[in-house]
């Protein structure tokens, strides 16, 4: 690793390891998985990151999915701006709510009444309350490598840096807690028809990532989801589609449109809070009319619904109902997984991508499911990422984590992203 010029990153680091576990407020920043310090940075704009010690860097991450449009988005700085001037946290109703809830059931399409809360992981966490309350069963099944947030329920052979970290069952997570929690492999038609075959009666609902993003971008199969949707539905069980990465960044209606199933509730965030913390559950009115205060399943949040992170999301989304805007992802997006393939030339690898969202694997074999993204080879990923780091290419610096394009990346991003490829394979500078 190059640390010429990262002397105030250094530094910064060893203040933050002085305040906080790692250093860190979330670990998949902790460059855990490939070594060295990491990069702090100073400001964003565009498809760029600058760190502390002035440093340019081409922005693959996103804020791990959120920024479709960029950083610092002149429509959504200006509405953050104007909703800060009236307020920041109000604890009463708003109807910049009632506004970014109406873009959102208009573009889901299985979302008839949603809720917002204030993260990824109160979202899922809601739920599958909602999904046990509703149903009167406690079982939940999931996925190997599907990530949920950190839900005690769901930290079991999670992905992300659970599976980085090798941490799949978190320690503070009890053995009660994860009783109903039943683990499957991705793609695995037998096993969900076995479970179901067995213990129909006991199982509340299956979630799963619709394009998985947290053991690396894994897409299922046809047959999966025709087996998803006709278990669920054939057993009373609720099919919870977790787009808290894919909603609106797959496509503007998330995976589901892509794929034709219609879930009974579908988990969002990211960009639906254009870069602000923000999540939301949604689904059938009949399910969504169980919670509180309508029905009895209960969820509250003092800050569900910021004004600021209306503002935000509500300035994102009316620009991403522009399907050129999509159109114009599918092109980079197709132009850099082509260019990083053939970087990587007669190295063992795979590139699985859909839209904007990808992941370049160190494994030849197509990832279908934990048992072969496990296969892949971390300390080849490890180095690549650090020789892309000194060339100004900014990647998720996990192997399992899935890379993004947005909407102000240019197509000389892209190229140059490409070159630094060749040149970090080959070595040269």
């Amino acid at each position: 690793m190059n640390v010429e010029n990262t002397t105030k990153s250094m530094a910064a680091f060893d203040r933050a390891l002085q305040l906080m576990p790692g250093g860190v407020n979330s670990p998949a920043r902790a460059f855990g998985a490939v070594g060295g310090t990491p990069r702090f940075i100073e400001r964003a704009e565009g498809a760029y990151l600058y760190d502390l010690d002035g440093k340019r860097y081409i922005d693959y991450i996103g804020s791990w999915g959120p920024m479709i449009l960029g950083h610092a988005q002149a429509e959504i700085v200006a509405a953050v701006e104007a909703a800060a001037r009236q307020g920041t946290s109000f604890g009463a109703p708003t109807e910049a709510e009632s506004d970014l809830a109406e873009l959102i059931i208009s573009a889901v399409p299985s979302i008839e009444k949603v809720r917002l809360v204030n993260s990824g992981t109160e979202a899922t966490m809601s739920a599958i309350r909602l999904a046990r309350g509703y149903t009167g069963r406690s079982r939940v099944v999931k996925f190997a490598g599907n990530y949920h947030g950190h839900v005690d329920s769901l930290l079991v052979a999670a992905g992300s840096s659970a599976a980085t970290l090798s941490v799949p069952n978190s320690p503070g997570v009890t053995p009660g807690a994860a009783a109903d929690t039943i683990v499957l492999a991705y793609n695995d038609v037998a096993g969900l028809e076995e479970v179901f075959a067995a213990q129909s009666e006991q199982i509340a609902a299956v979630i799963l990532e619709p394009v998985v993003g947290n053991m690396g971008c894994v897409v299922p199969t046809e047959l999966f989801l025709r087996s998803l949707r006709e278990q669920t539905e054939q057993h009373g069980a609720l099919l919870i589609y977790d787009e808290v990465m894919t909603g609106f960044r797959v496509a503007y209606g998330g995976a589901q449109s892509l794929q034709g199933i219609t879930p009974d509730l579908t988990t969002l965030g990211k960009i639906v809070g254009g870069g602000l913390p923000v999540g939301a559950y949604g689904g059938r009115k009949e399910v969504m009319d169980h919670v509180l205060p309508v029905g009895s399943v209960f969820q509250a949040g003092t800050l569900s619904g910021n004004p600021l992170a209306t503002a935000a999301g509500i300035a994102t989304l009316r620009q991403l109902a522009d399907p050129a805007l999509y159109e114009r992802l599918e092109v980079l997006g197709a132009r850099l997984a082509a260019g990083l393939s053939e970087a990587a030339g007669s190295i063992p690898h795979s590139v699985t991508r859909i839209g904007s969202m990808m992941t370049l694997f160190f494994n030849s074999e197509k990832v279908t499911d934990w048992s072969v993204a496990e296969k892949c080879d971390t300390e080849c990923f490890a180095t690549f990422f650090q020789a892309m780091l000194d060339r100004g290419i900014y990647l998720p610096c996990s192997q399992y984590e899935a890379l993004f394009v947005s909407a102000a990346h240019t197509e000389e991003d892209i190229d140059e992203t490409i070159q630094a490829a060749r040149n970090a394979f080959a070595g040269g500078k």
